[in-house]
């Protein structure tokens, strides 16, 4: 072996003989924790995350540093795969609502403005279909539903499960899609009774939806492509705790100062 890597044979004992260096302790001990932190963020996380994470727990070292332990180990995020339904029927007679937010994805104040938007979740059953609202405050999931079929009800069911959930004021934007679901008379007729704004995007420009897209983005990336539903019902529960258990309370989020939902919003609240 010393032959062959053109080294002599009392250089390799040396070598193997050497206490560990206090470097190479302290990257083992990090690469040890950095591994935890990316087991318990599903291996969502890539190293920005992971840093802010190590920061937050008292554990200081370079962002460079925690990437290139991670590469060493083999410790990455999840990657996504390329596949689109189309759940967006526009040409429909419904009216269609201006675009009030002008991709103005910010919010002062919880409740002020909801993004919505419908995607799909393969199954070995068929389609499931997520119907789900975000408050552009802190970008928490308020309300959702899932459904075998894209009827009204699936866009109803979210907006009133956050509705029940954050009893907003009148005044609030509600924006979305020009989706038939959005524009139809049922769901016009719950944004009036609540007195909300209602607001759609232009005809298929998915960056008048960004931050509803990029949430879709995050729980296709980060679940949906890594799993095989047997069921719709295996699907729901799956959706419904990384809805509820990781993403609204635990997932760090770049755009919220890497804060979760659930903590940037009671931050701020006592902040106030």
């Amino acid at each position: 072996m010393c032959k062959t890597l053109e080294v002599s044979r009392s250089g390799f004992y040396a070598w193997l003989g050497r206490p560990e260096s206090d470097r190479a302790r302290e990257d083992r001990r990090l690469t040890a924790l950095i591994g935890d932190i990316v087991d318990e963020s599903r291996r969502t996380y890539g190293s920005p995350r992971v840093h802010r994470t190590l920061r937050g727990r008292g554990v200081h070292c370079g962002r460079k540093r925690v990437a290139r332990l991670m590469r060493a180990a083999g410790l990455r995020a999840k990657t996504r795969r390329k596949f689109r339904v189309k759940t967006t029927d526009s040409k429909h007679g419904h009216p269609i609502a201006p675009d009030l937010l002008r991709r103005d994805f910010t919010a002062e104040r919880p409740n002020r403005a909801w993004v919505s938007d419908i995607t799909y979740i393969p199954t070995d059953e068929g389609w499931l279909y997520l119907a789900s609202t975000m408050d552009l405050f802190s970008r928490m999931i308020v309300g959702w539903s899932m459904s075998s079929t894209l009827k009204t009800a699936i866009v109803v069911d979210a907006l009133e499960m956050a509705i029940h959930r954050r009893a907003p004021e009148a005044g609030l934007v509600h924006h979305s899609d020009r989706g038939v679901q959005y524009a139809s008379v049922e769901f016009r007729a719950l944004l009036a009774a609540h007195g909300f704004q209602a607001s759609m995007s232009r005809t298929g420009n998915c960056y008048d939806n960004a931050a509803k897209e990029s949430f879709f983005h995050t729980l296709k990336t980060e679940l949906v492509h890594h799993e095989r539903y047997r069921t719709r019902d295996d699907a729901r529960a799956s959706v419904f705790e990384y809805i509820e258990a990781f993403y609204n309370r635990q997932r760090l989020h770049s755009t919220l100062g890497y804060m979760s939902p659930d903590e940037f919003e009671r931050a701020r609240t006592n902040a106030a």
